[in-house]
């Protein structure tokens, strides 16, 4: 009997099942990773700088969304041209994307092992995100290798009852992960306001930078957000990002000066590194003399004013060259 012949659409179903599939798994974990990275963060690395967005988890939570049912469908597909025709089982395209998959599977297991040992033969912590870690890599590609070992062996064609139920509950467990997202980081209108509320704080530093740099060039504190204006230092007095309304600035003394801006929800940065929750940038000081002491930028929602107080010891004027 000869052996049935692949056709482009056998070609670019399994294909686009298998890529889907690699770019699936490879998401899925990347995101458990980033979970288990906020329940059990790293005490090595939590000195650097992190995402407060977390655009990873953002970006990994839309492949699995887009990447599952692509997956899914196509599989169905495949497996309704089997059921058609028999002789499908036996093409070549069929055969090498369960066996490079077991392959892919089987390797992975491996250096998961190998990791695992070898880190504990080293004397390091086993903390508890990194077994997290370990466990999430070793039961999702040992669960895929068991799944394609069993379709190799045409189990689930004698079962297509528990076919349906292994999708169904795949796209059960990817829907609690993708929700448990939202809860972390939250939702597309909360990260918004967090944007915009970072954008505000850094308008404020650059406010600040300007009247601090005016204060040094003049000795004296702008009337007025006004002054500040210079179309050839291209200096811009911003506005806020969502009203459009100007920020309030108020000179209270020769050396003291008052900010405020309406935010919309709390957060801020508390001066080290430049990070809290959500953690802003900082934006630069104007140049001082002595130890650089970034100011506080924590607010609650609504209106909030920050009282500056310049020092001209920290600050000096700037020396002004003889004509």
């Amino acid at each position: 009997m000869d052996k049935p012949k692949v056709t482009p659409k056998d070609f670019v179903l399994w294909f686009g099942a298998m890529a889907s599939l690699y770019a699936g798994i490879v998401a899925f974990i990347s995101l458990v990773f980033e979970y288990i990275n906020k329940a059990y963060p790293n005490p090595v690395s939590g000195s650097y700088y992190v995402d407060p967005y977390s655009s990873s988890i953002s970006y990994e939570t839309a492949a699995l969304i887009v990447l599952t049912p692509v997956f899914l469908i196509l599989m169905r597909f495949i497996r309704r041209g089997i059921a058609a025709d028999p002789s499908r089982n036996d093409i070549w395209v069929r055969r090498w994307a369960l066996f490079l998959t077991l392959f892919l599977a089987g390797v992975t297991i491996v250096i998961d092992l190998i990791v695992l040992l070898n880190t504990y033969l080293q004397g390091e912590d086993l903390t508890i995100g990194f077994l997290l870690k370990v466990l999430t890599v070793l039961l999702v590609t040992g669960l895929g290798f068991m799944h394609f070992m069993a379709d190799l062996w045409g189990y689930w064609e004698r079962e297509p009852m528990r076919a349906r139920m292994v999708n169904w509950g795949v796209g059960v467990l990817v829907l609690v992960t993708i929700i448990a997202g939202f809860f972390i980081i939250g939702t597309p209108q909360q990260i918004r306001v967090q944007k915009q509320d970072a954008i505000r704080v850094q308008d404020l530093q650059n406010i600040q930078w300007q009247v601090v740099n005016y204060w040094q060039l003049k000795q004296s504190l702008p009337a007025s957000l006004e002054d500040l204006r210079d179309p050839i230092s291209d200096n811009i007095i911003p506005n806020d990002p969502a009203t459009g309304a100007p920020y309030t600035y108020k000179r209270n003394s020769p050396l003291d000066f008052t900010l405020c801006a309406t935010f919309a929800a709390e957060g801020g940065t508390n001066g080290t590194q430049g990070r809290s929750y959500p953690a802003y940038p900082v934006a630069a000081e104007p140049k001082s003399v002595g130890t650089d002491i970034q100011d506080n930028w924590q607010h609650s929602s609504g209106k909030v004013c920050f009282d500056r107080t310049i020092d001209p010891e920290r600050y000096p004027p700037y020396p002004t060259k003889g004509i």
